[in-house]
């Protein structure tokens, strides 16, 4: 069972959340502690005097965490003038290196090369007469704008866009060149036509489209109420469709996907494929039984002569299947079809279908992505036909005689028969293409079940997905690019052992992507690029597919990250390159993705209890009687944690209880006593490599010595306004409970601590915290200088980069 995991090397609100969980009470100490820690909370340095009270090390942790992520240089977006960019559509052109982008009133074009820099645009906004005619009509006014739905590569030197136009659709060609003349980005006014039946009227309209050989085939409803579902072609000669009013063949359909599959080499052969969900028509009452469908037309139909006249001849359709076994037989099903990628190989015929599934129930909420072959649903298109007598009546296989030329079969000279056109195909197939659209058999997903699930509560909800095929050095993986409806993106392998007849779905990274928690609307990915363009209603983002170096410094990191893309060259984690991949050699390239065996890889080396002194140290203290977080976070997302407490000679590992709970985020006392003070090692172990991350000191203070001394230093801070020091911490003056904090002078508190744990060199420790406060006073000036926008190419110091991403693992030392 497959859950998404937060990324490690911060402690967010997520665990802060944890910690309360377990009901962590911070300000037992004493009621003027608490007001006291949330000013040094503040500071922005683990300073010694911070590290002295546990509530201050709480916040402070909390503080650090919330600074930005964003500095490495592997994330742009790009939100437009306004204040949310509204994508409704995207078009990926490698070709002229461009992204566009059918938003509100406006289409733009992104360079692929950063979306964030030299866009274009085009306001194609609806007229005064059409908003007034929309508004009349009820509709409110966000609704009567003209949102780019239809997008697509028309010819070489032009697209094809069609928006809503305030429920009034019209389409028009976007001039864009010819590659490698001077671009252009315009739209010519002469070409704009009315866009019923290839844009729907509204924009939370379900549509699915795609354009092959000048012909666009294109799922939408037709009408203004919504009431019209059809599948239809549309070009300069015909317009063909699903009959009108036909519930066997669509019924309540929400679109999802199209896509232009060849059987052969004969082009009038070719398919199109439709994937949309439905509701059962054999299902009656309120709650009717939602089916995902794969449908299925002859990219070549032209309809029938004397029936189906513009209707489709040859349009089939069957259920898409993705489920988990369940005991007594009983199956548990995914129904919904939230997004479906199509990832196309070097064989066009054969291309590989993923679908983002979602349940249906009320009660149980989960997800699971299922991947289809084309065999598999050729097969089912090539099987029994679905019948039954009456509506009340269940789906059985059809027994009688089957017409030649078979329903669904299309006029082509690989099929025979001597048919220059479905208009020459004899009525009684014709009739019974009619009367039995369905076919009985489903699609079933490989392996017969989903290679990825997510069913535990409070999961993330999922929205989109793209596949990338990466080659490693033991096989091709799927790379997996999920979205979801808080702004990130999920990168997932998944890996099928033959033997046991089992999936393995290792959760690579998380790509928090835009700042603001909006659903992801559409992914695309660009293999020729290496990157990913990501659309939500606040923008359009970039990110890099990989970025090695984030796995660490170490061979074993970069072996145990499994990453398809990554490999260890001696020196450092990389991309990998297969043999005779731009370079020749390849003798120092260790991966293993598919066991991440780090100790035959890396040699054996690794750091076990005798040779851990190289760790990372902190040093904690904790009160007594309160609680007290051990932070340690694997960069890993697979690795197991282990604790040890370090009793000379040996050391004991550290088993949770009632009082000591181990999490996700390090190792929690709830209730920390002076027995528990000593030296901690953070230890983490994955596929038989043990590493050693952190050495942790505590130290116990006695919680009674601690409130007398907060008690007394607040006392004689009242006394001593008048001696300043030279800076100082600002004075919150707001109401709550920092308003009683102590005066300026008593930030010479810290004295008296290093006193209780005997710390002799005051004077260093002075000179340090006063420096502490000083740079921190001028970062906050800093900081509101750049407040504002800067323009493109300003760089805010070192590694600013763009804010709107977050890095896999950054280990917070």
């Amino acid at each position: 069972m497959w859950a998404p995991l937060y990324p490690t090397g911060c402690v967010t609100l997520k665990a802060y959340s944890e910690i309360l969980a377990y009901r962590l009470v911070i300000v037992s100490l004493s009621p003027s502690l608490f007001p006291l820690s949330l000013s040094l909370s503040l500071s922005l340095s683990l300073t010694l005097s911070l590290l002295l009270l546990l509530s201050v090390s709480l916040l402070l942790s909390l503080s650090l965490t919330l600074s930005p992520l964003w500095d490495l240089n592997r994330t742009w977006v790009f939100q437009g003038p306004g204040p949310s960019l509204q994508p409704q559509t995207m078009l990926l052109d490698e070709a002229h290196e461009r992204l566009y982008v059918g938003a509100k009133n406006i289409l733009y074009s992104l360079s692929l090369e950063r979306v964030n820099h030299q866009h274009r645009e085009i306001d194609w906004a609806s007229s005064v007469s059409q908003v007034e005619d929309c508004l009349m009509k009820g509709r409110e006014k966000p609704e009567c704008a003209n949102y780019i739905k239809v997008l697509h590569r028309y010819n070489t030197t032009h697209l094809l866009a069609c928006g809503t136009g305030a429920f009034n659709p019209h389409c028009a060609k976007i001039r864009v060149g010819h590659t490698g003349q001077v671009r252009q980005f315009e739209l010519e006014e002469q070409s704009i036509e009315s866009g019923r039946g290839r844009c729907p009227y509204d924009h939370n309209s379900p549509v699915t489209s795609t354009l092959d050989r000048g012909e666009l085939y294109i799922g939408l409803y037709t009408d203004y109420w919504e009431n019209d579902a059809a599948l239809c072609r549309l070009n300069n000669q015909s317009y063909t469709r699903t009959e009108r009013d036909d519930r066997q063949q669509l019924n309540e359909p929400k679109f999802i996907g199209s896509v232009v599959i060849p059987d052969n080499n004969d082009r009038d052969d070719d398919k199109v494929y439709f994937f949309f969900t439905e509701r059962g028509t054999d299902a009656e009452g309120v709650n009717k039984a939602v089916y995902t469908r794969v449908g299925r037309v002859c990219a070549n139909d032209q309809g029938g002569q004397r029936m189906l006249v513009n209707r489709w001849s040859s349009f089939l359709k069957t259920r898409l299947i993705c489920s988990v076994a369940g005991p007594n037989g009983i199956d548990t099903h995914f129904d919904e079809l939230e997004d479906v990628f199509v990832l196309k190989n070097k064989d066009e015929k054969n291309p590989e279908i993923f679908g983002l599934f979602s349940t249906t129930s009320a009660v149980f909420q989960g997800y699971a992505v299922c991947v289809y072959h084309m065999d598999d649903v050729r097969a089912a298109f090539n099987g029994q036909f679905a019948h039954r007598e009456r509506p009340e009546h269940h789906w059985t296989p059809y027994e009688g005689r089957v017409p030649y030329p078979r329903p669904g079969s299309c006029a082509s000279e690989v099929n025979g028969g001597g048919f220059s056109g479905s208009k020459e195909f004899p009525d009684e197939v014709l009739r019974f293409v009619r009367s039995h659209p369905i076919m009985f058999s489903p699609v079933l997903p490989l392996h017969r079940r989903p290679v990825l699930l997510q069913t535990e509560p409070g999961g993330r909800r999922l929205t989109q997905i793209a596949v990338d095929r990466v080659q490693a050095q033991d096989g091709h993986y799927h790379v997996l690019y999920i979205g979801t409806g808080d702004s990130v993106v999920l990168k997932v392998i998944t890996i099928y052992n033959k033997d046991t007849d089992t999936i393995e779905e290792v959760l690579l990274e998380e790509l928090q992507v835009f700042k603001v928690p909006f659903p992801i609307t559409e992914i695309i990915i660009s293999a020729k690029r290496q990157q990913l363009y990501v659309g939500s209603e606040v923008g359009v983002a970039q990110v890099r597919l990989h970025q090695c170096d984030l796995y660490g410094s170490e061979c074993a990191d970069c072996c145990l990250a499994r990453d398809p893309y990554c490999a260890w060259d001696g020196i450092t984690c990389s991309r990998y390159y297969p043999a005779g991949v731009y370079t020749k050699s390849r003798r120092f390239r260790r991966q293993d993705v598919r066991h991440g065996n780090a100790v035959q890889l890396c040699n054996g080396l690794q750091i076990d209890g005798e040779q851990y002194q190289g760790a990372a140290e902190r040093q904690v203290y904790g009160v007594e009687s309160n609680s007290t977080l051990l932070e340690c976070t694997p960069r890993s997302l697979q690795a197991r944690v282990m604790w040890y407490i370090q009793r000379d000679p040996d050391r004991e590992e550290v088993g949770g209880d009632e009082r000591v709970v181990i999490t996700t985020h390090g190792l929690l006392f709830l209730r920390v006593r002076s027995g528990d003070a000593g030296v901690y090692v953070c230890q983490t172990v994955e596929h038989g490599y043990v590493h050693t991350l952190l050495r942790v000191t505590l130290h116990v203070l006695g919680g009674q010595k601690v409130g007398a001394l907060i008690h007394r230093t607040g006392e004689e801070g009242e006394g001593e306004g008048e001696k300043k020091a030279t800076c100082h911490l600002p004075i919150d003056t707001s109401p709550g409970p920092t308003s009683r904090l102590p005066g300026p002078s008593s930030q010479l508190w810290y004295k008296e601590f290093l006193q209780l744990i005997g710390y002799g060199d005051s004077q260093q420790v002075e000179e340090y915290c006063e420096r502490v406060w000083c740079s921190g006073k001028r970062r906050r000036k800093t900081k509101r200088r750049y407040t504002q926008p800067m323009e493109v190419g300003e760089r805010k110091g070192r590694g600013k980069g763009d804010p709107h991403r977050a890095p896999r693992h950054t280990l917070d030392n």
